[in-house]
């Protein structure tokens, strides 16, 4: 791949046929500017992928930056906030600075903060995809900004990526309880869109028909509402004539509604969650685990790699998975 030349404001100013000072007083002070002349300069940044420079004490002597950003979700969530933490270790340790920005997991606030740090001049953007599109990214990418998707492969855009085993942990879940006698197992999730939960949802499905257990749609809950509360849709299953026995939760999050909406019944289904969370130990939780720190570092490393050779084939490292039973997943099923 061939790196092209980031353009520079004298390239806006001759693309708008205005002077460089016009361009930088754009940026700096808009309301100075003529307005027709202010839309020509940026529709001449726009063409040229010119970015104004707002981190330039980062810039080190060859021209590439000190700062990584990182997009992620909510921070709320201990998965995000963990691997976050795993990256800004293996930066730190390399002297790198890291900028996290949230979306809320929203598709318009993926492009939006994308667009902030990309203004910051950061070195490399790693990001966990939220839209269907990463293709915006391309253009940047040429320029020689290495990006990094983690959990999801970036789609539309060729990047690097960090994921899970996402399909061998549901696999073994689905499987270890069909070995403690359950048939009425239950997958839910949301969101279901996500590339994480589409990957789960096949290995479910797949051990379940290596067991002889057609017909799963009858036990699956696969919502895309973040409205919907976790545990108003697993009290729906659990009324329903021939409720499962058994109930696999797609996230963290959907496994604390979970054990919201068991926590008070004479005999509860078996639950296994995937992705660890504080306090399931003690709870017992039996979940499918992994690990979002290393899954971070690993991000980290490859980021690295790649600012310092951008070019070459694109790489997708896969992190396993393994069930740690502590109990609820163990439960027999009660006829």
């Amino acid at each position: 791949m061939t790196i092209q030349q980031r353009a520079t404001l004298d390239d806006v100013a001759r693309l708008a046929g205005v002077s460089a000072k016009t361009v930088s007083r754009v940026y700096s002070h808009r309301d100075q500017v003529a307005p027709d002349t202010a839309d020509r300069v940026l529709s001449a940044a726009k063409r040229l992928r010119f970015r104004p420079n707002t981190l330039a004490q980062n810039l080190r002597r060859g021209g590439g930056s000190s700062t990584v950003g990182f997009i992620m979700g909510e921070m709320l969530n201990p998965f995000y906030s963990t691997v976050a933490a795993g990256i800004e270790r293996e930066l730190s340790e390399h002297g790198f600075t890291l900028i996290v920005a949230t979306t809320d997991d929203s598709v318009e606030g993926e492009e939006r903060v994308a667009d902030t740090l990309l203004a910051q001049r950061v070195g490399a953007l790693l990001l966990i995809p939220v839209g269907e599109d990463q293709s915006y990214l391309e253009g940047e990418r040429q320029l020689g900004t290495p990006v990094i998707a983690i959990d999801r492969p970036a789609r539309n855009l060729v990047a690097d990526s960090v994921v899970l085993a996402n399909r061998q942990g549901a696999h073994a879940a689905t499987s270890a309880l069909v070995g403690h006698g359950h048939r009425r197992i239950a997958y839910v999730c949301n969101p279901a869109s996500a590339y994480t939960q589409s990957e789960r949802v096949a290995g479910y499905r797949a051990a379940l028909d290596e067991a002889g257990l057609s017909g799963s749609e009858r036990c699956e809950r696969l919502l895309d509402d973040p409205a919907t509360p976790p545990d108003e849709v697993v009290r729906e299953l659990l009324t329903r004539p021939e409720p499962p026995t058994a109930i696999i939760a797609g996230n963290n999050r959907m496994c604390i509604g979970a054990l919201r909406a068991i926590r008070d019944l004479d005999d509860p289904p078996a639950l296994i969650g995937f992705d660890d969370f504080d306090t399931a130990d003690i709870l017992g939780v039996t979940v499918v685990g992994h690990d979002p720190l290393e899954m971070g570092r690993q991000a980290a490393r490859l980021t690295i790699e790649r600012m310092q050779q951008p070019t070459g084939f694109t790489v997708q490292l896969e992190l396993p998975t393994h069930l740690v039973p502590r109990g609820s997943g163990e439960r027999p099923p009660v006829t």
